[in-house]
Formats: C-alpha cells, structure tokens, sequence
C-alpha cells in the first residue's frame, strides 16, 4: 500500500488550515481569517482503501522573524519539509498569483529539489469556472509544473480528486504507520489551548492578531459530576491594552469566547465541559518557556 508524509505550504491565510481540516474530514487545525494563525506542527492522519496519508500543517514561511516564536516556527517549517514525501503548495484562487507566492516556490524549488510538489488552487468557488481555467493555464505556465489540482476546502470541492493525486506520489509500504486515525501527535492540553486560541482571534478579529496565546494550567475530571472535565485556562496578550478588547464590556467577550470553546471541546472531547478563563498580559513572545509550551523547543 502506499504510504507517506505530506506538508502544506503556502503564503498566510490561503486556507492551509481548512483544507486539511476537508481532506481529513475532520477538525485538526484551528481555522480564522487572521493569516498565520497555525502555530504548531499539527499531523492528522487520512486512511484510504489502498494508502495511509499523513499530513503535517506548518506554521507559515516568513522572511524575517520578528520575534523568538516566529523563529522557532521557520526552524519548525524547515525541518519539517526535510523530512516529507510531497509537497502541496496551497495557492489561493482569489487573489491569484501573487510575487509572494513566486519567491516561496522559488524557495522550495531551491531548498528542497528532490522533492515532488502539486500545486493545490484553493477557493475555487470565489471565482466563475472560466477563470479558474485561466488561472490554471496561467500557473502551469509559470511555475512550469503540471500538477495543479483546483479545489475549494470549504465546500469541499474535487477533495477526492486531490486524494487521488496525492496517493499516486506516495511510496509503497508493507504496512501503516499509524494503525488509527485517531492518532495525532497533538497533546490533548496543547489542541484544548488551540480551540480557545482560535475562538478569541474569531471574536476579536484583526485587533490580536498575533499577539495572544493560551496556556491551559489544568485538566481535572469534576469532583462533584460524573463525565465533565473541569478546564482552567488562561489567555495571555502581550500588551495590557488587549485584555479589555478581548474581555468586553462587563465581560461579555470572554464569555462568548468561552461559550464557544466549551461547544466546541465538548463535541470533540465527548465529555461535559466547565471551562474557566481568564486574562492576563505578558511579554510572552520573548519567553522560552511559552514558546516551549507550544512545541518549538526541546
């Protein structure tokens, strides 16, 4: 059977989150319209009838790290695709080709020759068919490569296709790696603090973009209920002028943010969940041991 790693690369906020999320059907990665917002390597697991697909989500290449976590999330991207059978480079259909997306594959091509790589148009449903033909033409063209595969992740458009292709890279296996697909190497503290993550960038939109993290401090089962899980967990912004932006007047915000995190983890985690927030500002960009946390360092 054919078995094998595959990353997804590409410029921020062309949908790498949510078409993994399509491709394996299920929720691995924290999905939002503020680019970047992928921090950790994320692997979710696809089985097929004849293959075992593993896909690795990397945080987004960026020319200049600004701080120690976009640092240790370029050496994460780097060390990552060394290791990878193919590449999918994730293009968005809406905004075309743009000179970000030519020096990325520029930088692929260079870093990683021995590599397969498809190209995967993304957000096909945005534009009329018509021009995703062009756009198609147009890519082959330019990147001088004939794999392109066009798709829309959020309506889940020619998945299977991409599937398909997918596999036809692949090398052939004895066995899987992974026996269920229920094994992904995201700690279950870590994909609780992602959730929360993404519902306060859905709530607060472009005004923390980049500067909020969650730390969740404990999982206990309740003391007093059978079947809920008790979550205490904080939310950290990196200048104290954030924390009323995301608390809200009288502390509506925060209880919408954990309104819909505790939906969420409840359908994911089948348990009943109490979940406890709070908010707090630190430098925590330039601390090690949060950067730790996440999984950037040993």
């Amino acid at each position: 059977m054919k078995v094998g790693f595959v990353s997804l690369v590409g410029k921020p906020n062309v949908g790498k989150s949510s078409l993994l999320n399509a491709v394996v059907g299920k929720k691995t990665s924290i999905v939002s319209n503020v680019p970047g917002t992928t921090r950790i390597r994320v692997m979710a697991i696809k089985n097929l009838e004849n293959a075992q697909i593993i896909f690795v989500d990397t945080p987004g290449f960026m020319k200049r790290p600004k701080d120690l976590m976009e640092d240790h999330m370029i050496k994460t991207s780097k060390e990552t695709l060394q290791d990878i059978d193919l590449i999918l480079f994730v293009a968005d259909a809406k905004t075309g080709i743009t000179e970000e997306d030519l020096n990325l594959f520029k930088i692929l091509k260079r870093d990683y020759q021995n590599k397969n790589i498809i190209i995967v148009l993304n957000k096909i449903d945005v534009i009329t068919k018509e021009e995703v033909l062009e756009l198609i033409d147009d890519i082959s063209k330019t990147f001088n490569i004939k794999e392109i595969i066009p798709v829309s992740a959020t309506k889940n458009t020619n998945i299977d296709e991409l599937l398909k292709t997918i596999t036809i890279y692949l090398p052939e296996q004895e066995s899987k790696i992974f026996e269920y697909e229920e094994d992904v190497n995201l700690p279950t503290r870590l994909y609780i603090s992602e959730i929360i993550r993404e519902k306060v960038l859905q709530r607060t939109y472009q005004e923390v973009p980049h500067e909020v993290m969650v730390i969740v401090d404990s999982i206990e089962p309740a003391k007093a209920k059978e079947n809920m899980i008790v979550i205490k967990a904080r939310i950290l912004v990196s200048r104290e002028n954030l924390k009323p932006i995301i608390i809200g007047k009288n502390g509506t915000n925060l209880k919408k943010i954990g309104i819909e995190a505790r939906k969420e983890l409840e359908f994911l985690l089948r348990k009943n969940i109490y979940l406890e927030l709070r908010v707090e500002s630190t430098a925590w960009k330039t601390k090690p041991e949060y950067i730790k946390y996440m999984g950037h360092m040993a």
